[in-house]
């Protein structure tokens, strides 16, 4: 299968919302992606496999940190390591545009997510008590891209 990541700018916004529908309970509108994707310093990129969109990510960045806003992977794409292809395009991107470092919440309860930022790196920093409409807590993790700019472990 052939896999590319490519950027999506605001007339993407209706398959980013089919593709955040396909992923998450609780999914962003076209709207809610027609609006971040206006805002400056937002970005946001596709995964398609054999042209099929798969996967998206949107990271919003101020000066030399981001967040990652949301990161999914189709369900019937799973386990193929696309979404750490994706979450790698993603830092990547960041680093050339200064970003030192990254941050994002992810649900207590989504143990293999927890496992992909593990193997990517992240170590978590934070908790948000009830941070999901679902109750659950969140895990606050970052990540330093750049050696020169980590602090000691």
């Amino acid at each position: 299968m052939s896999v590319t990541i490519e950027r999506a700018g605001v007339e993407a916004a209706g398959e980013l919302a089919a593709l955040h529908a396909a992923c998450f309970a609780a999914p962003w509108s076209e709207r809610e992606f027609a609006s971040l994707l206006l805002t400056d310093g937002v970005t946001a990129l596709i995964l398609r496999g054999d042209g099929e969109a798969r996967g998206l990510v949107v990271v919003r960045q101020a000066l030399d940190e981001a967040e990652i806003l949301t990161i999914g992977i189709a369900p019937h794409a799973r386990v193929s390591g696309r979404g750490g292809q994706l979450l790698a395009a993603a830092q990547d991107g960041l680093m050339q545009t200064g970003c030192n470092r990254v941050f994002l919440e992810v649900s207590v309860a989504n143990t293999a997510a927890q496992k992909l930022y593990a193997r990517a790196g992240y170590r978590q920093v934070g908790l948000r008590k009830a941070y999901y409409a679902d109750g659950a807590d969140a895990l606050v993790l970052e990540k330093w891209l750049r050696e020169d700019g980590q602090t000691p472990a």
